[in-house]
């Protein structure tokens, strides 16, 4: 796994980033590039974003991906307009509660189906209404929401014949999920209506598009908005009693030793923090991040022309 995410400081000055500045980066370890799970990464510039002001560096690195996602399944091949209404099939994970909060923030009637346990956490985030993916009666309850302009489905159950029925004239689905399924198609459902199904991978995004989802993206992100929704920061065997890293949201849970083997709770990203002598650095794998110090990066290769010198202090590893 090489990693994808990360947001850590610039170490030298390179292609208008100056040393010191906090930067973050989602697109990294992909068609042949410098994964992020390594504490010095080097990062094309046209691939590498400033984090805001006021912006929690362990939010963005959690977020960096799924809010991206979400962005990009919205506006880029969703085409949301604001009085649109949007559902969301999985609405309880990171870029199904990213799809609620942005596109309630776009102007769009948002509805969302999830576990029952998530179904108040759909609401909090923006969702007019929110249904037990489980409840027997979800498809009379989805009916009565009224025409669906844009289904965005990251749940991955697929079924196509369903969703169709839900759409309204010109309505869209974005698939994000279920890549071994095998649904049927309702083709006359669909083109008697001008409805149309995509899909969407961020690994394919290019670089502009992913540019404009950082434009977009930051704003909220220095806002205190788009946050993952639960983090566990952790030491160590041996370092217990480590306060956690500065920043640190209020009622975020904190632990002293960790096993780095096993399962981490639903939702979860867990940060394990190790003293050092030098600038911080976060590094992942797919549900535990671990907090090291290390020195200031000093390549022992100029970089290339298009690429920017980040001494990585917080990496997020995407291990999807």
């Amino acid at each position: 796994m090489l990693g994808r995410d990360l947001v850590g400081r610039v170490a030298a000055d390179a292609h208008g980033f100056r040393a010191g500045e906090w930067v973050w980066c989602n697109s990294l370890g992909h068609a042949g590039r410098q994964g992020a799970a390594a504490e010095r990464a080097v990062v094309p510039a046209d691939r590498l974003y400033r984090v805001p002001d006021g912006a929690d560096p362990f939010a963005v690195v959690a977020m960096t991906h799924p809010a991206a996602t979400a962005y990009l399944a919205l506006v880029t091949f969703g085409r949301v307009l604001p009085g649109e209404t949007v559902l969301v099939a999985g609405g309880g994970g990171n870029v199904g509660g990213a799809l609620i909060e942005l596109a309630a923030a776009a102007g769009a009637r948002v509805f969302a189906t999830a576990a029952a346990a998530d179904l108040g956490h759909c609401r909090d985030l923006g969702a007019a209404d929110a249904f037990d993916y489980r409840d027997e009666r979800l498809p009379g309850k989805l009916a009565s929401v009224g025409p669906v302009d844009l289904f965005v489905d990251t749940a991955g159950r697929n079924d196509r014949e369903a969703a169709v029925r839900l759409l309204a004239w010109r309505g869209r689905i974005v698939l994000l999920a279920g890549a071994r399924s095998r649904p049927v198609l309702p083709a006359g459902e669909l083109y008697m209506h001008d409805r149309s199904v995509l899909g969407f991978a961020i690994s394919n995004a290019t670089v502009t598009e992913l540019a404009d989802a950082a434009a977009a993206l930051n704003p909220r992100f220095a806002a205190g908005a788009l946050c993952p929704r639960r983090v566990e920061h952790r030491t160590p065997r041996g370092r217990r009693g480590h306060p956690p890293p500065p920043g640190t949201r209020p009622g975020t849970r904190t632990r002293g030793a960790v096993d780095l083997v096993g399962k981490c709770p639903r939702r979860t990203q867990r940060v394990l923090r190790v003293p050092g002598r030098a600038s911080d650095h976060i590094r992942a794998t797919p549900r535990i991040a671990r907090l090291r110090r290390v020195g200031v990066f000093r390549p022992p290769f100029p970089p290339r022309a298009d690429s920017s010198v980040t001494d990585s202090k917080d990496q997020l590893r995407d291990g999807e």
